[in-house]
């Protein structure tokens, strides 16, 4: 099964990786991105807990966390439905992701541990062989990985708790695009990634944000980031 392993950077402190709530959490969470509970969708609770082996305690606190996501709509009266695909908060979030992200690499290029700079560069072992798969659900969980990791280690919760919910919402919209992407790209778009790893444990707070800028395919006229010891 695959993990996420983003409970622990985005305000799910009380949520151990090992509580069933998370798992649920972390397969519905996954199974929204990959579309295979597709926008509009209406979402049971009964249909939710045979489909994950959980129970429905279980299911309804995933729901509720993923409902402050944004990224299902709950109603009273017409039920829980998976959010629709809303380009404009995909461009507003993306925009957010340009000014926070590439701090939070600074500030992990400079309080990130040895263990924690580890991480971010394991989120994408094996990443050449998902690639040449082309096996989506496993990239997108590599992504996801790496993007908490970098939160994580920033060791500033409060950017953390925005930034993993506006990354999840894109990583929805990254999957549509993933069919036409050659093997190539994606290797290409693997390496970016390690590169900021790799950047990160070597201390560098402004190659750590010039490179996640990279990643995010930002210039850097197009942001005004703050200073990283505010």
């Amino acid at each position: 099964m695959l993990v996420l392993d983003v409970c622990s950077s985005s305000g799910l402190e009380d949520w151990s990786p090992d509580l069933q709530k998370a798992k649920v959490y972390e397969r519905i969470l996954l199974d929204l991105i990959l579309g295979e509970l597709a926008p509009g969708a209406r979402l049971d609770e009964q249909s939710l807990a045979a489909r994950y082996e959980a129970g429905l305690a279980g299911v309804r606190d995933a729901l509720g966390r993923l409902a402050l996501e944004g990224l299902v709509i709950r109603r009273a009266r017409s039920g829980t439905l998976v959010a629709p695909l809303d380009l404009v908060e995909l461009r507003q979030g993306y925009e957010a992701r340009a000014l926070i992200e590439p701090h939070c690499a600074g500030l992990a290029a400079r309080h990130a541990s040895k263990a924690e700079a580890q991480a971010i560069l394991d989120a994408f072992e094996g990443g050449e062989e998902a690639a040449r798969n082309r096996d989506l659900p496993l990239l997108v969980a590599m992504d996801q990985r790496f993007h908490a990791a970098v939160a994580r280690a920033s060791q500033n919760l409060s950017l953390a708790r925005i930034l993993i919910p506006l990354q999840h919402k894109a990583a929805r919209f990254w999957v549509f695009s993933f069919n036409g992407a050659t093997e190539a790209e994606l290797l290409a778009d693997i390496e970016q990634h390690r590169d900021v790893a790799r950047v990160i444990a070597r201390k560098d707070v402004e190659g750590a944000r010039a490179a996640m800028m990279r990643v995010l395919n930002v210039t850097p006229e197009a942001v005004q980031r703050p200073s990283v010891d505010a």
